[in-house]
C-alpha cells in the first residue's frame, strides 16, 4: 500500500479581527498526499489554497494561527516542531517553490553559489561534484547556457528564468514533497509544458508528492493525478482530475471552467459575477450561494457538509445534481473589432534594441564589439483602434517592444512613430507632455506600479492633474467616474493598494492608464497573476474600453489563449525577430511558420486527455545564431544550408498575413497536410 508523505487532518487558521473574534481563512481541512501522487489545489484569490500549501510545511504568515487540526509529514508533526527541526526539513525532504522567485533569490549571490549552497544544506552530493550537479539542474530547467547562467545575478534574468532557477534549487535538495505555489506564473508556453513533463516524471522515479496550488487549470489538467477546488477557506470540491475538469458536479468549478480563455472559441470568456466573501463573512450558509445560479432559500439558512458520491467525488452542495445543466465554456461577447480607419495609431520602422552597453574603459578607447542585437528589424504597424499580440517565448523581445515604445529604454536604431507621423524621442525624458499622455503602459504586476503609500484617490489624482489641470470637486468627480468605467466606485477613492485585492489593483493600474486618455495603451503580462475568473472580467473590461474609447491597444502575453481572445492580429516573435504576422483567427487556425506551429503546439487545454505536442530535443536558447534564420538550431521545417546562411525573406498571404520563411505560405501548408495525413 502507498503510504502518506503529507496528512493534513482537519485542520482550521484563523486570525483575530478588529472586533475581537476569531476570522477563518481554512476551514476543518483534511487532505492526504500519497507518495508519487501530484494534488492539484485550484481556486480564487483569497481562496486559501496558499495558506493551505505553507500550512502543509508548518508555516502561518504572521498574523495567522492554527485552530485545530494537525499537519503530519512523514510521521511528524510539523506544528510541534521547533525551529531548528523544521530548518532540516525544509529545503531538503520538503521543498516550496514560491509564485514570486525573485523573493526567493539573494540579489548579492551569482546563481551558482546559490544553487551549490542549496546543494551543500540539502543533498547528499559530494562537493566535488557541486558545480557540475548544479550546472546539470539548470539543464533540466531548460535554461540556455547553463554554464554561462552559473556566472549570473538574479537581477540578470528574466522572471521566468529566475523561475527556473528556484525550480532547480527545490529539486537539489531530492525531496520526498514538493509544494507549488503558482511555479508557471511567468513561464512561456513551451518551457512551461516540457517543466510540467519533468515535474511529472520526477514525481513518478524518485516517488515524489506534489501539491500544486495554481489559477491555470491546464497545469492542473497535465500534472495531477486528483484536484481540490476550494472556495472561502474551504473544500467544496474533491475528485480525480477527470472528474473535476471534465464533468464537475458543483457550480462553483463550472464557472472556473467557463472562465478560461480557449484556442477554439471565437468569443471571451465569462466571469463568474460577484466576489467571494471575506474571511468570516460566509454567515451560516453556504459560501457560495450569493454566486449560484443554483442557490434556493436551504442554501442561506444551512452549510452543506462535504458529501461523498457513489464516483468516489466529495461535493459540498445540496443540488450537486443540477449543476451539469450549468454550461463548462463560456459564451461571452465576440472581441470588439473596430474598423481601420487608415491611420497608423503606432509605427515601428526597421526597430532595433540593444541591452549592450560598453564599459567605461570601451568608451574612453573608442572600442566598440560587434554585438547580435535584443531585437532586430521589427516593421510592424497597429491602425488606431487595433489590438496586436504580441507573443513569444521568453526573450523573444516583447515585453522590450514595450519599453522601448514607452521610452524606457532607448532603440538602437530605426524609428517610431505615432498618429499623424509624428516621431517619438527615444527617452521618456525628452518626449513632450502630449506624447506621454497619449501613450500609457500597464505592467504586469501592479504593485510595482502603485505606490503603497498613496491612496486610490491620489494615484488617479495624478494623471489628471498633470494632463488636464482638473482641480476640486471636478477632480473629484472625474476620478469616481473613471472608478466607475472599471466597475468599481466612489468607495474606493480612499483605500490604499493594501487593501485591496489582485485584481481590483490591476482594475486601479488600468483606471489610472485611461485616466490620461490615451490614444495608445501598452499592456505587459496584465492578467497572468490573476486567477482565471478576475482575468476574465479584466478581458472584458479592457474590450469594453476600446469599444466606448476607440483605443489601440499592444498585447503581450504568454497566454496564447488570451492573446487569441482579445487581439485582431498577432505577430509572432523569435529571439527578437518577427517570423509571422497575420489575422488572430488564421494564424490560430492555419499557422504557418514553423515556430508558430511549436508554440500552439504546447498550448495546455484545461483537460487531462488532450496532451501538448512537445518536441523531445527542442533546445531553448540564448540569442540567435549570427546569420541565417533565427530559427534554424529548432526548426523542424529545415531544408538545408540555405536556413543556416541565408536571412528568410517575407511570404505574403490573404488579409495581411506574412511569414519569414525559406518556405513560402503554400509549400509549409503542404508540408504540414502531408504530415497530417501520415
Amino acid at each position: 500500500m502507498t503510504q502518506s508523505v503529507i496528512d493534513i487532518r482537519n485542520i482550521s487558521v484563523g486570525f483575530t479581527g478588529k472586533s475581537g473574534a476569531t476570522l477563518p481563512v481554512l476551514r476543518n481541512i483534511d487532505l492526504s498526499v500519497a507518495e508519487g501522487e501530484s494534488i492539484g489545489i485550484v481556486g480564487e484569490s483569497g481562496s486559501g489554497k496558499s495558506t493551505l500549501a505553507l500550512a502543509a510545511m508548518g508555516y502561518l504568515k504572521r498574523g495567522l494561527r492554527l485552530l485545530d487540526g494537525s499537519v503530519v509529514f512523514r510521521g511528524q508533526d510539523m506544528f510541534s516542531r521547533t525551529r531548528p527541526e523544521l530548518e532540516k526539513i525544509r529545503g531538503g525532504e520538503l521543498a516550496l517553490i514560491p509564485q514570486n522567485s525573485g523573493q526567493s533569490l539573494t540579489p548579492t549571490l551569482r546563481i551558482g553559489a546559490q544553487l551549490i549552497e542549496a546543494l551543500r544544506l540539502h543533498s547528499s552530493v559530494p562537493a566535488s561534484d557541486h558545480v557540475a550537479k548544479a550546472t546539470e539542474l539548470l539543464g533540466q530547467v531548460r535554461l540556455p547556457d547553463p554554464k554561462a547562467i552559473m556566472s549570473r545575478f538574479p537581477h540578470e534574468l528574466s522572471g521566468g528564468q529566475q523561475q527556473r532557477v528556484a525550480l532547480a534549487m527545490a529539486l537539489a535538495g531530492e525531496p520526498h514533497a514538493l509544494l507549488l505555489d503558482e511555479p508557471t506564473t511567468g513561464l512561456d508556453v513551451t518551457t512551461q509544458a516540457h517543466i510540467l513533463e519533468l515535474l511529472r516524471d520526477i514525481a513518478r522515479e524518485r516517488g515524489m508528492a506534489m501539491v500544486y496550488v495554481s489559477h491555470d487549470l491546464g497545469a492542473i489538467a497535465r500534472v495531477c493525478n486528483r484536484v481540490v477546488v476550494m472556495y472561502a477557506g474551504e473544500v467544496i470540491l474533491k475528485g480525480t482530475t477527470r472528474q473535476v475538469l471534465k464533468a464537475p458536479v458543483h457550480p462553483y468549478a463550472r464557472g472556473l471552467l467557463a472562465s478560461i480563455p480557449r484556442l477554439a472559441d471565437h468569443h471571451l470568456p465569462v466571469a463568474l459575477d460577484g466576489r467571494p466573501p471575506a474571511p468570516g463573512g460566509a454567515g451560516n450558509g453556504c459560501s457560495f450561494v450569493d454566486r449560484c445560479a443554483l442557490a434556493q432559500d436551504r442554501c442561506r439558512s444551512e452549510r452543506p457538509d462535504l458529501a461523498g458520491l457513489p464516483s468516489g467525488e466529495l461535493v459540498r452542495c445540496f443540488f450537486y445534481e443540477q449543476a451539469e445543466q450549468l454550461a463548462l465554456a463560456g459564451n461571452g461577447a465576440v472581441p470588439i473589432q473596430i474598423a481601420a480607419d487608415g491611420v497608423p495609431a503606432l509605427q515601428l520602422d526597421d526597430l532595433s534594441i540593444s541591452y549592450h552597453q560598453p564599459g567605461l574603459l570601451d568608451k574612453f578607447l573608442g572600442r566598440s564589439e560587434a554585438h547580435v542585437a535584443t531585437v532586430d528589424d521589427i516593421d510592424v504597424t497597429v491602425q488606431r483602434g487595433e489590438t496586436l499580440g504580441l507573443v513569444g517565448e521568453s526573450g523573444s523581445g516583447k515585453s522590450t517592444i514595450l519599453k522601448s515604445v514607452a521610452g524606457l529604454l532607448p532603440p538602437a536604431g530605426g524609428n517610431i512613430t505615432v498618429a499623424g507621423g509624428e516621431a517619438l524621442a527615444p527617452n521618456v525624458e525628452s518626449r513632450p507632455p502630449d506624447h506621454l499622455r497619449r501613450i500609457q503602459m500597464i505592467f504586469q504586476n501592479p504593485d510595482d506600479s502603485l505606490n503603497p503609500r498613496h491612496t486610490v484617490a491620489e494615484l488617479l489624482e495624478q494623471p489628471l492633474r498633470l494632463y488636464f489641470g482638473l482641480a476640486g470637486q471636478a477632480l473629484h468627480d472625474r476620478s469616481v467616474e473613471i472608478l466607475d468605467r472599471v466597475r468599481l466606485g466612489g468607495h474606493y477613492l480612499d483605500r490604499l493598494p493594501s487593501q485591496l485585492s489582485g485584481g481590483e489593483k490591476q482594475r486601479i493600474a488600468i483606471a489610472r492608464a485611461f485616466a490620461a486618455d490615451p490614444d495608445l495603451v501598452l499592456c505587459d503580462e496584465v492578467t497572468s497573476a490573476l486567477d482565471v475568473s478576475v482575468q476574465a472580467a479584466v478581458l472584458d473590461l479592457l474590450n469594453e474600453l476600446k469599444e466606448k474609447q476607440g483605443t489601440t491597444y499592444v498585447f503581450v502575453s504568454h497566454d496564447l489563449a488570451v492573446v487569441k481572445a482579445l487581439s485582431d492580429r498577432v505577430a509572432v516573435l523569435y529571439q527578437g525577430r518577427l517570423c509571422e504576422v497575420g489575422p488572430s483567427d488564421q494564424v490560430y487556425a492555419t499557422p504557418s511558420h514553423p515556430y508558430t506551429e511549436v508554440l500552439l503546439g504546447a498550448v495546455l487545454e484545461p483537460d487531462p486527455d488532450t496532451a501538448p505536442t512537445l518536441a523531445a530535443d527542442d533546445v531553448v536558447e540564448l540569442s540567435p545564431p549570427a546569420q541565417g534564420c533565427p530559427f534554424q538550431r529548432r526548426c523542424p521545417r529545415k531544408i538545408g544550408a540555405i536556413c543556416d546562411t541565408e536571412i528568410p525573406p517575407w511570404h505574403e498571404g490573404s488579409d495581411g498575413h506574412a511569414i519569414r520563411c525559406h518556405l513560402g505560405i503554400d509549400e509549409l501548408a503542404a508540408v504540414q497536410a502531408t504530415q497530417a495525413a501520415e
